[in-house]
């Protein structure tokens, strides 16, 4: 029987460490959290200074069982959870589990899961961390006090099966007023005028209006846009100053959760929560020839910051590949006041294993992230990349035009950041030349609305107004996704109309719950506890005083809100009306003669496009449980007709099959659903407004 016992939270991540340990550690998982606070009722003790009442977690009960066997017959215990605050609460409770004592050097940590590490980590153990287990206690029970104090209010109130909360409140909060905005959003015409120039080597480039009499120019109107031109038409274009200067771009720092979020949503599309289950495969270890390996560091982290030796290994990889030239000259680091800093930046756990030698360990996403965080750790240990950037300022009477020039004389980091750069190279020019005007060119524009949120922006969005903590920003929008607040629309966040109706309750009668003032000034309190500063006790007292006024005040002014809309569609069940009701996946028609008839249908939006597969179909919008849009049949299961891509009403000319809107590389285009066929046909061109019959012949 091995002498110690090491637990993690992982099975993964407890056979890669396992391997690293040998034959006289036995490593177990915990799979998660083995004890929290109960699911069927508050479980704190408001009265009694806010005491938890923690309890084993329903099913856990063979694990608990199998840990104390396991611990009974070890000498000696080490709690190896995750490096951050909620690792330090699973390590806390497992200690309290097993009756060991909170002062013993039981626990050890590390940033990444490499043999190195987990050995240095396994001869240095440690206490438990109370300030860090303490930060986690004031967050767990602060949110618990607000979930479980207004979602009953909103039960009664609206419906059963919904929620509030801290962090979910306010991120709806953002997605609302952003979509109000674009509502109340007024157009402005404005108008740009450029010009396509000639040298006296007739050689044309573009310059762009910018001054008039020294000042800005803002063109409004179409008016202003022909007197302009008219004005330049009568003056001739000359060269006034011509600037030339050396410009050095710096790489990014190493990623951070939320930029890694943000760049894997950018580049592949995949949502905050497929980047953290990708990365959290990484983290633990992926099989390769020696076995399982850890390739990643620890992937929930604020900070850029890098160590020493992990700088010093890229130092050397980079001048053994690259050359000196092509090592940063100072350190590429700066974390922001609000990171805990409490690891690293996400970067490989050995440079060495690059991208290329992996691929055919990984999987295609795997691969994916891999890459992207390879490049991104490497990129900022690299040099700037120089530019040589020629500014031309063109003289009109008393307009100024403006034409920029840039080349890349050093590539610098570039040599491994996946960034395409192009150079635009002005032709040779002289002060107080004369220009040849080829062409004026005017471009009538309107101020477009703020976009919608898209998971990355919103992840953004969340870690400047210091909303929430790497941690939390996957499951926050996987909440507010679930709850049917927001839904996304085009890879876009959009609130539903239920969202609408419990933010306006909750900036109503909890305003100061979902204010983002509030919510930053709570994590700011949470790093307080953590550094051993305040008592997390204090703090939620100082909370829940206030916070009761605002319930009291809730459940007497709120009145009950019926979210059943009437139809004139009849049952086709028992014959009585249908009505509108909200889900969890969105609106559906039910029986009004409920719960004698517990008919229900989903409510379908048709785009107008005839079903090509059978005669009296109507192609409509519908989505798959993780609320991806797809196209297909209103008869369905007698029609099994189905498409990702948007149907239009156009056959293909070559073969007869419907034509879709194209994605990616055919985004303007409509092409053949038909996989086989290759035509396609720019957007734009006129389209069969006659719905498709199916008696046609296909020329």
């Amino acid at each position: 029987m091995p002498k110690n016992l090491v637990i993690v939270e992982s099975p993964a991540k407890a056979k890669t460490i396992e391997k690293f340990l040998g034959k006289n550690y036995k490593v177990i998982a915990s799979v998660g959290h083995i004890r929290d606070l109960p699911k069927s009722k508050m479980g704190i003790d408001i009265e009694n200074d806010f005491d938890p009442k923690y309890i084993n977690i329903r099913g856990k009960g063979p694990v608990i069982k199998e840990i104390k066997k396991l611990a009974k017959k070890s000498d000696r215990i080490l709690l190896a959870t995750d490096p951050d605050r909620e690792g330090e609460a699973i390590a806390w409770h497992l200690a309290f589990l097993l009756g060991l004592d909170e002062n013993e050097e039981s626990r050890i940590a590390f940033n990444e899961i490499t043999k190195e590490a987990v050995k240095n980590a396994v001869k240095n153990p440690r206490k438990l961390d109370k300030d860090l287990i303490d930060a986690q206690q004031a967050r767990r029970i602060l949110d618990r006090l607000v979930g479980y104090s207004i979602s009953p209010i909103l039960w009664r109130k609206v419906k059963k099966g919904l929620s509030a909360g801290r962090v979910q409140s306010v991120a709806t909060k953002i997605v609302c007023d952003r979509e109000n905005e674009i509502k109340s959003f007024i157009p402005e015409e404005y108008w740009n005028i450029s010009a396509d120039l000639k040298n006296s080597t007739n050689e044309i480039f573009n310059a762009k209006l910018m001054k008039y009499q020294n000042k800005e120019l803002k063109i409004e109107n179409g008016l202003k846009a022909d007197k302009i031109e008219k004005d330049l038409s009568n003056s001739p274009f000359t060269v006034n100053a011509i600037e030339k200067k050396t410009k050095a771009r710096n790489p990014n720092y190493s990623f951070t959760t939320s930029s890694m979020q943000q760049e894997a949503a950018n580049r592949y599309n995949f949502s905050t929560k497929k980047t953290m289950i990708i990365a959290q495969q990484l983290y633990e270890g992926v099989k390769l020839s020696k076995g399982l390996i850890g390739l990643i560091t620890y992937m929930r982290t604020d900070s850029t910051r890098i160590s020493d030796e992990a700088r010093e290994h890229a130092k050397e990889y980079i001048i053994n590949e690259y050359g000196n030239d092509y090592i940063a000259i100072k350190n590429n680091v700066s974390n922001k006041k609000s990171a805990q800093d409490a690891h690293e930046a996400i970067r490989p756990s050995s440079i060495l294993r690059t991208p290329n030698d992996l691929k055919d360990n990984l999987s295609k996403d795997q691969y994916k992230l891999y890459d992207l965080i390879w490049r991104r750790f490497v990129a900022s240990q690299m040099a700037p990349a120089k530019f040589n950037n020629l500014s031309v300022h063109i003289k009109n009477g008393d307009y100024l035009l403006k034409a920029n020039g840039s080349q890349l004389v050093f590539d610098g980091y570039l040599k491994v950041a996946n960034s395409i750069q192009k150079d635009k190279i002005l032709p040779s020019l002289n002060e107080s030349e004369i220009l040849e005007c080829h062409e004026l060119n005017k471009e009538q524009k309107f101020t477009q609305p703020p976009a919608r949120y898209s998971e990355a922006s919103l992840v953004k969005e969340m870690e400047e107004k210091g909303i929430g903590r790497p941690s939390t920003y996957a499951p926050t929008i996987s909440t507010i996704l679930s709850r049917g607040y927001v839904e996304r629309q085009k890879k876009m966040l959009a609130p539903t109309e239920l969202g609408f109706i419990i933010n306006d309750i909750m900036s109503t009668y909890f305003m100061r719950i979902v204010a983002v003032d509030f919510t930053a000034e709570m994590e700011r309190h949470f790093d307080l506890i953590e550094n051993g500063e305040e008592q997390w006790k204090s703090i939620i007292k100082k909370f829940y005083t206030p916070f009761e006024n605002m319930l009291e005040v809730a459940e007497n002014a709120l009145e009950k809100i019926d979210l059943t809309e009437p139809t004139d569609i009849d049952c086709d069940v028992c014959g009585a009306k249908m009505v509108i009701k909200h889900g969890r996946y969105g609106k559906f028609l039910a029986c009004s003669n409920y719960p004698e008839c517990k008919n229900t249908k989903p409510i379908l939006k048709e785009i107008g496009v005839k079903c090509p597969n059978c005669e009296n179909g109507q192609v409509v919008e519908r989505r798959t449980k993780k609320y991806k849009i797809f196209y297909g049949c209103n008869e369905f299961p007698n029609c099994n007709f189905v498409s990702w891509d948007k149907p239009i009403n156009k056959k293909c000319p070559e073969c007869g099959s419907i034509l879709v809107e194209g994605k990616s590389k055919n985004k303007d285009y409509y092409v053949c659903i038909n996989k086989e066929c290759t035509y396609k046909e720019k957007k734009g061109a006129n389209v069969n407004e006659k719905p498709i019959e199916q008696d046609e012949k296909t020329e």
